[in-house]
């Protein structure tokens, strides 16, 4: 099966160069965070790899309810994520937490809502079975 979108994006330099997306549509600066011991002053993986799971968990969320009586609009759905670094051994790991918001449905629609997205969003399912994500769900 083909897939549905690709795109490749290249980072020289390691955690203090850059990384460009061949469209060019994406291009930026790295740095060491201060808290690893670098000079900080730019994005890092962690918060790259945090931007695209929010924005990609948050569009399963509305996915997952398009055709549901009770809807998640764009305007309805907020998520952060915290992605964090620890060691594992000789290397490191990756940890996730997703704090959800759903604006206009109950606390039990949007937990269901949620469990849904998680069972679907592509981070997730790359993630399953490698690093525990912690979701917390909540409503405005």
């Amino acid at each position: 099966m083909s897939p549905l979108y690709s795109t490749t994006v290249r980072a020289t330099g390691g955690r203090n160069g850059a990384s460009e997306s061949t469209d060019g549509l994406l291009a930026v600066g790295l740095a060491m965070p201060k808290a690893l011991g670098g000079k900080g002053g730019a994005t890092n993986p962690e918060q790259l790899f945090a931007a695209g799971y929010a924005a990609c968990f948050g569009n399963a969320v509305i996915h997952t309810t398009r055709k549901s009586e009770q809807k998640i609009g764009d305007d309805d759905v907020e998520v952060e994520a915290t992605v964090g670094m620890e060691p594992d051994g000789a290397g490191f790991r990756l940890t996730v937490a997703l704090d959800v918001i759903l604006k206009g449905v109950d606390q039990a629609t949007a937990e269901a809502a949620v469990a849904d997205a998680h069972k679907v969003c592509p981070y997730s399912n790359a993630v399953r079975g490698n690093i525990d994500v912690a979701i917390s769900v909540s409503t405005k």
